[in-house]
């Protein structure tokens, strides 16, 4: 009889474990689903779901299939953190996300503590990856750039189409608004340009008629914005509205048409730094015509975050594993073919990739400027 029961315990602990086998791998995709930031959720939202559907037909990760979990941040450190440890605490073992840099660099912290690999898929600033090697963590990534690169693009262009005239600099005061801000004024300051009027707003506000005026009694021609579209839109609309003819340059944060959604027609001429446009590329032909199929078009970071998740089933394929430090030396050891080419990884786990380039916006939509 002890025999017995101790076969059928063991028999069904085998039957458990093979269970446990077979169950769906767990990932998440993180970001602002709500709040003012939500277009951009929104791009995480069907970037990753897509992914995942292409994914598990075609078989999935190791053969087990990838079960998705959205989670919102709502652009809110707090928020984010406390995300992160619900994720943790499911058995996450993967995390396409954050979304604003002032919520991927808290929630990095607890992704490290519990082993989970985070790429995010838009997150700029670089105390994120800086920050992470420092401390000896190996779990944070990138597939986007850096804003010390965004910054010395927009810097760049700012002096070679503004040289002579009054330049405003504003920021939101957020951690990637104000860093990319501060990028700029430092790629400035090299070729001599000291911004007329260096400001900053309070995100959330609605009313820019006091920075406005103070633009317009300094003569400003060209106002870098460095914030997220709800704002940029607001003071684009606003300063034609008071007179103030001035350019507005942002960075990747306008990337989404929400933005001409606020400004209308005022919005013509706006700029704003982002990578070469991945719709274009021939590795996105087929997943762009699905998305499109479906009604949606994906712009922005719709397939950056589609690559994230694509980097981390091809690094568990190549390494045999879902375990946060075999996915982590694979992916800086070698490249994978992603919707937006072909992506590797430096030492601190910023990407290797095509650098920032300018767009313009003019009738709803954004095209890259060709010099």
């Amino acid at each position: 009889m002890h025999w017995t029961v101790r076969f059928v315990l063991a028999t069904a602990m085998t039957v458990v474990s093979a269970v446990a086998y077979a169950q769906d791998i767990k990932i998440a995709t993180v970001g602002p689903m709500t709040g003012a930031d939500a277009a951009v959720g929104e791009q995480f939202r069907r970037g990753a779901e897509m992914a995942v559907k292409d994914i598990n037909a075609h078989g999935g990760v190791l053969g087990r299939k990838l079960a998705l979990t959205v989670g919102d941040d709502a652009c809110d450190p707090k928020q984010a953190v406390s995300v992160a440890n619900q994720l943790a605490n499911a058995g996450v073992v993967f995390v396409a996300g954050h979304y604003c840099s002032s919520t991927s660099i808290p929630a990095s912290a607890v992704y490290a503590d519990a082993n989970i690999l985070q790429i995010t898929p838009a997150s700029t600033n670089p105390a994120l990856t800086d920050d992470a090697t420092a401390k000896g963590w190996i779990n944070v990534f990138r597939v986007c750039g850096r804003d010390d690169s965004q910054g010395k693009v927009a810097g760049d262009y700012i002096a070679a189409r503004f040289k002579g005239k009054a330049v405003a600099v504003i920021d939101d005061k957020s951690t990637y608004g104000k860093g990319l801000a501060d990028q700029t004024i430092k790629e400035m300051a090299v070729h001599g340009i000291k911004p007329a009027v260096h400001d900053s707003i309070n995100a959330g506000d609605s009313d820019f008629s006091a920075i406005i005026s103070k633009m317009k009694a300094a003569n400003v021609r060209a106002i870098y914005f460095g914030g997220y579209f709800r704002e940029a839109g607001l003071i684009v609309r606003q300063a034609k509205e008071q007179g103030l003819n001035a350019v507005l340059m942002g960075g990747d944060a306008l990337v989404t048409t929400d933005l001409w959604k606020i400004t209308g027609e005022a919005g013509t001429g706006t700029l704003m730094t982002f990578p070469p446009d991945p719709r274009g590329l021939a590795s996105a032909r087929a997943v762009v015509k699905e998305f499109k199929a479906s009604g949606y078009d994906p712009e922005g970071y719709t397939l950056y975050t589609y690559a994230a998740i694509q980097v981390f089933a091809e690094a568990a394929k190549k390494a045999h594993s879902i375990k946060m430090a075999d996915l982590s030396k694979t992916m800086k050891a070698n490249k994978f073919k992603t919707v937006i080419g072909t992506v590797g990884f430096n030492a601190k786990g910023d990407v290797i990739g095509p650098d920032y380039v300018v767009y313009s916006w003019k009738n709803g939509q954004y095209a890259e400027l060709k010099h």
